[in-house]
């Protein structure tokens, strides 16, 4: 059964605007082990990073007391995003299974997630 759906649409260079004008900015959002990926790669991957976090919260509900540190956007070893969850996103998530997806399309980034009960 699904507990939550959310999606976020994040026009890359508005983001990086903010991102270079708003010192400590990529700090509060971002993990340290995704800004140690995020060097290596172009701008939008950030953006991407940030789209799936706002998604997530929309698909829980936006939880008070969520903190953007509780949500880790990763890559498996396929190459897929997959997230890492603390805090109070890992408690209204529950044990269920997160679906998320996270796609490129010229000057925007699009992500989704769904939320799946641990009962299916």
């Amino acid at each position: 059964m699904i507990k939550g759906i959310g999606v976020d649409v994040v026009e890359i260079s508005r983001f990086a605007e903010s991102l270079a004008r708003t010192p400590g900015m990529r700090e509060r959002l971002f993990t340290e082990s995704e800004l140690a990926i995020a060097e290596e790669t172009h701008p939008s991957f950030l953006a991407g990073r940030f789209a799936a976090k706002e998604a997530l919260a929309k698909a829980l509900g936006v939880p008070d007391g969520l903190a953007w540190h509780d949500v880790n956007v990763h890559r498996a070893d396929n190459g897929a995003p997959i997230m890492i969850l603390n805090g109070i996103a890992k408690q209204r998530a529950g044990a269920g299974k997160i679906h998320l997806s996270i796609s490129h399309d010229g000057p925007v980034v699009v992500a989704m997630i769904v939320i799946e009960n641990a009962r299916g």
